[in-house]
């Protein structure tokens, strides 16, 4: 008697290559004939036996055969239910559902409408869900379906089903894929105004990947939307160094247009970016670079910046209005009249539309830099000639004040009865007795120095007599 397990044995061991070599022409040329079903019903016989036997390439092959014979006969719904049954049959093989959804998924182009694309779509996400050795397939047929919907309008139906899938954690998606695939739910959440998302989605990048030379093109991509996030958090100086980054790559410093348009972005807003130690020291650094000279505008408009003098703002405005509304459109508008009134700085469309006003912002950081000189030079003045040096209202001048100190950019008081503003920090009586006896003892060891100097150069002085 033979057992259960013999015969699965011997099923194992029996070879489907000649007859899927007879048996699939046949079956193809009886669908051509106009008996699809008949000829699936056919190679659904062939595909059990195969799977039974545990053959993965036949049963793949015959999964597959079933696709494209359907295909043919444009029977698309029928395509649907075939799949979904071929994928539940008991003890289907893995390699069978993965070609066999590769194949539908290659077939999609040839769909006759938007409806059978999206149902046809739609059944291959049913049947790799959950999968995870088709968990990359799953991944871009869900980037399809998110090109569709934003395709119609849906912007936030495509950003909310691309967030479904998790492809940091995919293995066998290259990292390439990997990263095209992060990019564009980057730009999704950041189209749709989901800023807090969008930085998170964008932590899952690995900055390293990105500065391989296969990479460069996903490299400016990838900052070019964290610029664009970076621009609506005010974040200007992590908008240079995103600029930074685009200019240190290799395909753009091969190209001179575009490496003086990116350094041109990076004088700007490491200009408009908020004074700290940080950006003190990367104004400096961005200021010796040799590729400045051909920007002679723009080098100038550093040393503004790093000159501890004042900026008149007029002057600053006469200088480069046409400058920067010509070449940063974008970002810039003309200022309608006096350039020196307030009212002048807020002419800038993004004021509509939540982008930062970049000429009021400008005008921000003049006269935070004046404010900072100021307080260098005075330990005391009067708000209306310190008004007058800042081109401001005394209204304004007081508002200013209040920011660089509530930021802890600069020490200031306003004494309004005597009309005053006090830069110097009213010292404790400890402070000063320390400052002196540091002073002393200065003055002790430069003394002691001088002694020791003069003793030597007499001692020379009798040797030589």
């Amino acid at each position: 008697m033979v057992t259960s397990s013999a015969k699965k044995a011997n099923a194992m061991e029996q070879d489907f290559t000649p007859l899927l070599e007879t048996k699939i022409p046949e079956y193809t040329a009886l669908a051509q004939a106009g008996k699809v079903e008949d000829a699936v019903e056919n190679l659904l016989l062939i595909e059990k036996q195969a799977r039974v036997a545990e053959d993965a390439k036949a049963t793949s092959k015959v999964a597959t055969s079933i696709v494209h014979i359907i295909v043919d006969a444009g029977r698309w719904d029928y395509l649907n239910e075939k799949l979904l049954q071929l994928s539940k049959r008991r003890g289907q093989l893995k390699m069978a559902i993965k070609d066999m959804v590769e194949a539908a998924i290659d077939v999609l182009d040839k769909t006759p409408d938007e409806p059978t694309r999206l149902a046809l779509i739609d059944t291959l996400r049913t049947i790799t869900e959950g999968k995870i050795f088709v968990e990359v397939e799953r991944a871009r047929l869900t980037r399809m379906l998110a090109k569709t919907k934003e395709e119609k309008g849906d912007l936030a139906g495509a950003a909310t089903i691309l967030q479904e899938i998790q492809v940091e954690t995919f293995g066998a998606m290259d990292k390439r894929e990997k990263t095209e695939f992060l990019l564009e739910q980057v730009r999704l959440v950041i189209d749709n105004r989901d800023f807090i998302r969008a930085q998170i989605l964008s932590n899952k990048i690995h900055r390293r990947v990105l500065l391989t030379d296969d990479m460069q093109d996903l490299k400016i991509r990838f900052y070019t939307e964290m610029i664009r996030y970076y621009l609506h958090e005010r974040n200007f100086l992590e908008v240079c160094r995103s600029y930074q980054m685009i200019y240190d790559t290799p395909s753009v410093k091969a190209n001179k247009e575009q490496l003086q348009a990116t350094l041109k972005k990076i004088v700007l807003f490491i200009v408009l970016a908020s004074f700290s130690p940080e950006q003190a020291d990367l104004l400096q650094r961005i200021y010796e670079d040799k590729n400045l000279e051909e920007l002679p505008m723009y080098r100038d408009l550093l040393k503004w910046f790093i000159t501890k003098e004042l900026v008149r703002w007029p002057v600053l405005m006469e200088l480069y209005r046409g400058e920067l509304t010509q070449t940063h459109a974008s970002q810039f508008s003309k200022p309608a009249g006096s350039s020196s009134s307030s009212s002048s700085t807020s002419t800038s469309p993004s004021s509509s539309t939540g982008e930062p006003d970049l000429w009021e912002e400008l005008k921000k950081r003049v006269v935070e830099h004046n404010l900072r000189v100021i307080a260098k030079y005075y330990s005391r003045i009067s708000a209306s000639r310190l008004s007058t040096l800042l081109d401001l209202q005394e209204e304004e001048t007081e508002k200013f004040i209040s920011d660089l100190v509530s930021q802890g950019i600069i020490y200031a008081k306003i004494d309004r009865p005597h009309s005053l503003v006090v830069f110097q920090r009213r010292q404790q009586p400890n402070e000063v007795l320390n400052e002196w006896s540091q002073n002393i003892g200065t003055l002790l060891d430069t003394l002691e120095q001088t002694t020791h100097l003069i003793h030597r150069e007499i001692m020379v002085h009798a040797k030589k007599q």
